[in-house]
């Protein structure tokens, strides 16, 4: 039996060899991939400023958010009729606000004042999001849903939260070589494609083991999350000594970071919202017109092609088309906001919501199953697009002491913006046929632009009435957008 040269040691040798090699090249793989995702991520002086552990940080937070998504997923749309499903939608975009009730009055101004401590704030929203997945795992196998839906809802509220912080933290960790909307979009397309290759493999593990268990492989991961938050330079916390500065802002006029009064400072930061500057009302409110038109395409949609017959295509293969095309919009903006070199974000939101509406104009006009895919596209690209430049223009404009509250209220905006366009959406594919669906919705459209190019307009005439450079114009040399 220990001869070498018998048949069958010489084929457990071979095999054991084989699987050695196989374990090697795997290996060899994933450090090939580690390398290669280290040096995108720490490109052009990412790396020293602290921005590449920021987007590691990012990228573990989507892969945890994908964990958790795909344990909690149910048959909310596929397993039911289509008037079932949207009572069960607009429930479903009823619940999704209750987070952000938390994140804009309480969370976004409780940020702004450990600003000092943002590392171990990142870090707790990790270790608290791990401690809830596996609260909730054992909650799934007892039935206990007095544990598992408060859970749930703190997992989503410290999800939004990591949110926050990570757009407030990314001034302080960008490098000269790469724009705001850059960093923001690197940040995006990270985090999109750790979604993406998570979902899969959660799906699968959720098949073969439950979704307990992919909860409890959410609790890893999250905690991975703290070792690359804690990575992250110690410049990202605002020292005390900045801290007690910054009322004196030094600005002329006696102004705050964003063109706020200086008395400002002493009232609620979630209520200063209405005077923020006339740059982050702008992009706001074109990406609050960006997300509105998303929830509504999507859903209307989505309604419309299980309803109506595309020939040669089927239901499904056309909701997975339009699933296909829709993540694809969002892709190729992420990927267009990281290559991007562009100065002018604000400029960038206005042409984002001009090119959506020419394309919603165009498809209403050739409605058909292709003119869905490419309005689908357009939505999908714009929402992303808009929202890397909204953040660029608040990152820009609001200082500091304010700038994680402004998030909170800005996401909270878009939120609910979503859900009223998911909610038009919804009735719309009651009553309406996709071409004048898209017609009303291109209409729409083209009037928010011509009161977005009317109000900047105004504006600038204001300004050159006061004397005041425009706002798109230069910027302080310590900003770097």
């Amino acid at each position: 039996m220990g001869d070498r040269s018998h048949p069958i040691g010489r084929s457990a040798r071979a095999g054991a060899g084989g699987a050695a090699r196989a374990l090697r090249g795997v290996r060899s793989a994933a450090l090939r991939t580690g390398g290669l995702t280290r040096r995108v991520t720490h490109a052009h002086g990412a790396g020293r400023s602290g921005l590449g552990s920021l987007v590691e940080a990012a990228a573990v937070n989507s892969a945890g958010d994908a964990l958790v998504a795909v344990a909690l997923a149910g048959s909310l749309f596929f397993g039911l009729d289509v008037h079932q499903a949207r009572g069960q939608v607009a429930l479903y975009l009823l619940v999704t606000m209750a987070p952000f009730a938390l994140v804009a009055p309480l969370i976004g101004p409780a940020l702004d004042r450990t600003r000092h401590v943002r590392r171990y704030a990142i870090a707790s929203s990790f270790v608290i999001r791990g401690l809830l997945c596996w609260a909730m795992a054992g909650a799934i196998l007892h039935s206990d849903e007095i544990t598992f839906l408060p859970a749930a809802f703190g997992v989503l509220v410290l999800s939004k939260a990591f949110g926050v912080l990570r757009a407030a933290v990314t001034p302080r960790v960008l490098p000269d070589q790469i724009t705001l909307v850059t960093a923001n979009a690197r940040a995006s397309f990270t985090g999109l494609i750790a979604a993406t290759v998570t979902a899969p493999i959660a799906a699968g593990i959720t098949a073969l083991a439950g979704a307990d268990w992919t909860l409890r492989i959410a609790t890893l991961v999250f905690l991975l999350g703290v070792v690359f938050t804690m990575r992250l330079p110690g410049h990202v916390d605002t020292p005390e000594s900045e801290l007690a500065a910054e009322p004196a802002s030094g600005r002329p006029g006696g102004e705050a970071p964003g063109g706020r009064p200086a008395a400002d400072e002493d009232r609620p930061q979630w209520r200063v919202f209405p005077r923020l500057g006339p740059a982050v009302v702008e992009a706001m409110l074109a990406n609050s017109v960006l997300r509105a038109f998303s929830g509504f395409l999507i859903l209307y949609l989505a309604f419309l092609l299980r309803q109506e017959r595309f020939d040669p295509v089927s239901h499904n293969l056309a909701l997975g088309m339009l699933a296909a095309f829709a993540g694809a919009g969002g892709l190729a903006g992420t990927a267009l906001g990281a290559y991007m070199k562009a100065r002018a974000p604000r400029l960038i939101v206005s042409a984002t919501l001009g090119a959506v509406t020419v394309v919603t104009a165009v498809s209403a006009a050739f409605f058909g199953l292709w003119a869905a895919l490419a309005v689908a596209l357009a939505a999908g690209l714009g929402q992303v697009l808009g929202k890397l430049s909204m953040d660029a223009v608040v990152q820009r404009e609001i200082g500091e002491e304010m700038r994680s509250s402004t998030f909170a209220v800005s996401e909270t905006l878009h939120q609910l913006a979503w859900v009223i366009g998911g909610m038009l959406g919804l009735g719309m594919s009651i009553i309406a046929d996709g071409r004048v669906a898209m017609a009303v919705v291109a209409a729409a459209l083209a009037l928010a632009f011509a009161l977005l190019v009317s109000r900047r307009a105004d504006g600038r005439r204001r300004e050159h009435h006061q004397g005041h450079p425009p706002l798109d114009g230069a910027h302080p040399p310590e900003v770097r957008t």
